[in-house]
């Protein structure tokens, strides 16, 4: 499969990649500097420099009859507002006159939907991240709100649960189930859990926590 990844150079898209590449996928990369993928995974992808807030930048990765699309775009402090939401935008202004079949994308744990158990553990995740991580919270949550009104396209969404460094176990729960602040997951087994679901048809415009 022809793909095209959104967010290379992070600790998760990097995994995307490297996973991308093992299982036989080609793989198309918009960063705004190469440089920061490593020389072994950069000289194996088509590298498009550029930004994902430029809509030509974005038409121009997706041009080439890319198939799918996995976004792994992280936001931190020093982010723009609404990143994430903004260049989903142009990726879902571009799919309809594509060939593209899929978009997969790393939400977050904090952005709570109807089909969750809404805990005490959940709500405390929620508040964590609306008091010390508003900006990361706000961009996701309108991220899965334009998702939402895009439902004549394929996306699917997973929202991992504190992201670590790890090694892929390729053992983890995808799905509506409890959870916490201590809930956890690598970023290995989140790129895992991001591909299986290119294949995947039960989690269509859904958004399950993937988690240990």
């Amino acid at each position: 499969m022809k793909m095209a990844i959104f967010g290379a150079t992070g600790a998760l898209g990097r995994e995307c990649v490297a996973q991308c590449l093992a299982a036989g996928h080609e793989v198309t990369a918009l960063v705004r500097t190469p440089e920061k993928l490593a020389a072994e995974l950069r000289e194996r992808i088509a590298v498009v420099r550029g930004d994902g807030l430029e809509a030509s930048d974005v038409a121009k990765t997706l041009a080439g009859r890319i198939e799918a699309v996995l976004f792994a775009i992280g936001v931190d402090k020093n982010s723009p507002e609404d990143l994430c939401t903004d260049v989903t935008r142009h990726i879902l202004a571009a799919m309809p006159n594509s060939t593209i079949s899929r978009f997969v994308w790393c939400g977050g744990g904090s952005t709570l939907v109807e089909e969750d158990r809404i805990s005490f553990g959940a709500r405390f995740v929620e508040l964590f991240a609306r008091t010390f991580m508003a900006l990361r919270h706000r961009d996701k949550a309108h991220q899965l709100e334009l998702l939402n009104q895009n439902l004549d396209l394929v996306w699917i969404g997973v929202r991992p649960l504190q992201m670590r460094t790890g090694p892929k176990k390729g053992v983890y729960r995808v799905g509506f189930d409890s959870f916490s602040g201590l809930s956890s997951i690598s970023f290995a087994d989140c790129a895992s859990a991001m591909i299986d679901m290119l294949d995947d048809d039960q989690w269509i415009h859904r958004a399950p926590i993937v988690q240990y």
